[in-house]
C-alpha cells in the first residue's frame, strides 16, 4: 500500500545557544520523509534540544526549520501537527486508558473512535486495561498508553525522546519490536532519540549521530554503522566501545604501536601518511584462529555476561581491549588468553581522526 503525502522536514543552519553555552552548533539536516530517523548520541549530545526545536517547543538561536518548504520557526507547538512521546510516561491521570488514547480523536471529532482505540490498544497489547487509570498500570503499560495516544493523533511528524529508557530490558525488547512494525505500517516521519547503538541498528531507517551539540554524520543506518566518517562517529556507534590502537603506515602495511604488522593496503592519498588509528569492534575478535588472522595475546581482566553475549576485557601489550563473544563463555580472571582478528575487519583513521578505510563488507560482523 502506498503512503499518503508525507511531510518534508528540513533544518538549515539550526543552532541553539542558552546563555554562554552552545547547545547546538549550526547544522543542516534533510530528514527522510516517511522513514525513521534515529538521533544517536550520549547524554547531552544535543538530541533533546534538537527535538524541541523540531517540535516548536523551543526557538533556535539561528537557522530555519522548514516544513513542506515553509519556515515554521516561531510557530507555537499547538499550531503544529506533531506528536511527541517522552521518557516520563506522560498521560492524563484523571482519564481512563480509553479516554487517554481517544483524546486526540475526540479533538478532531473523528468517527468510529471506539473501534480505532480498540485497534490501537490491541496492537500495543493494552486492550485489557482500557477501563483503568494510568496510576493503576506499570511503567511499561503507561508508556504503551502514551505511545497509543501519539499514534492515534496520526501526526505527520512523530518525535520520540528515549521512550524506552525507563523500562526494564525485556519490556524494551518487546516494545522496540512492536514500534518497528508500527512505524513500518504508518505514514509518519519518525524521529527517535536514543543513546543505544543497538537500538539504532534494530530500528533501521536512517541515523543522525550527534556529539556535544554537533551533527557528525547522517545517512542510512547500516551505512553510518559500517562506514563511520570519523573516530567520533565510530565511538558513538559502538557498544561496547570500539578498540582504538595507535599505528603508523609502512611500506609493507600498517605497524601497530607495540604490536604486530598488519597486511593492509591503505589508500595512497597524501593525508593517509604518518600516524594512524586502527579501530576494531569488539565483535571482530575471536578465540579460534583462522587463516590470515593476527594474534593478540593477553590476560583476562574481566569477563561478564550480558544477555546472550560474553564481554571479555583483556590486557595486552597494546593496552586493555574488549572482545564480544556470542553465547556464554567462562574465563578465569588473570588467565592467559589469545584473541584473533583479520586485518580486513578493522577500520583505519588518519591523524585527524577521519576515516581512511572501513572493513571489507561481508568479511566481518
Amino acid at each position: 500500500m502506498s503512503k499518503r503525502c508525507e511531510m518534508e522536514l528540513r533544518l538549515e543552519g539550526v543552532g541553539k545557544k542558552v546563555g554562554a553555552q552552545q547547545w547546538l552548533y549550526a547544522l543542516d539536516l534533510d530528514v527522510r520523509p516517511g522513514a525513521v530517523t534515529v538521533l544517536l548520541g550520549a547524554t547531552q549530545a544535543g538530541k533533546t534540544s534538537l527535538m524541541r526545536v523540531m517540535a516548536g517547543l523551543d526557538v533556535p538561536t539561528s537557522g530555519r526549520v522548514l516544513v513542506d518548504g515553509v519556515n515554521v520557526v516561531g510557530v507555537p507547538v499547538r499550531e503544529r501537527n506533531v506528536a511527541m512521546v517522552y521518557q516520563q510516561f506522560i498521560n492524563y491521570p484523571s482519564m481512563t486508558v480509553f479516554d487517554n488514547i481517544a483524546s486526540p480523536l475526540k479533538l478532531r471529532r473523528d468517527k468510529n473512535i471506539a473501534q480505532r482505540v480498540s485497534a490501537l490498544a490491541e496492537k500495543l497489547h493494552i486492550e485489557m486495561f482500557l477501563d483503568r487509570y494510568p496510576a493503576e498500570l506499570s511503567g511499561g503499560q503507561q508508556q504503551r498508553v502514551a505511545l497509543a495516544r501519539a499514534l492515534a493523533k496520526g501526526a505527520p511528524l512523530m518525535l520520540l525522546d528515549e521512550p524506552l529508557v525507563n523500562l526494564d530490558y525485556k519490556l524494551r525488547e518487546e516494545l522496540r519490536d512492536e514500534l518497528t512494525a508500527l512505524f513500518d505500517a504508518g505514514d509518519s516521519t519518525v524521529i527517535y532519540a536514543t543513546t543505544e547503538p543497538g537500538e539504532a541498528l534494530l530500528l533501521g531507517g536512517y541515523t543522525a549521530v550527534l556529539d556535544a551539540g554537533e551533527l557528525l554524520q547522517y545517512g542510512p543506518t547500516s551505512e553510518v554503522f559500517h562506514a563511520p566518517c570519523s573516530i567520533r562517529v565510530a565511538r558513538a556507534f559502538s557498544d561496547p566501545p570500539m578498540n582504538l590502537l595507535g599505528a603508523r603506515r609502512t611500506a609493507s602495511g600498517v605497524q601497530l604501536d607495540q604490536g604486530p604488522l598488519l597486511d593492509m593496503a591503505l589508500p595512497s592519498a597524501a593525508q593517509s601518511t604518518g600516524a594512524l588509528t586502527i579501530g576494531m569492534r569488539a565483535s571482530a575478535l575471536r578465540t579460534a584462529a583462522q587463516p590470515g588472522d593476527v594474534a593478540l595475546p593477553g590476560r583476562v581482566e574481566l569477563a561478564e555476561i550480558s544477555g546472550t553475549d560474553t564481554f571479555v576485557h583483556f590486557q595486552t601489550a597494546l593496552g586493555e581491549l574488549v572482545a564480544q563473544l556470542t553465547g556464554v563463555h567462562h574465563f578465569d580472571l588473570g588467565a592467559p588468553v589469545t584473541f584473533y582478528f583479520k586485518p580486513a575487519q578493522v577500520f583505519a583513521f588518519d591523524a585527524q581522526g577521519l576515516l581512511l578505510q572501513a572493513p571489507v563488507r561481508g568479511k566481518g560482523p
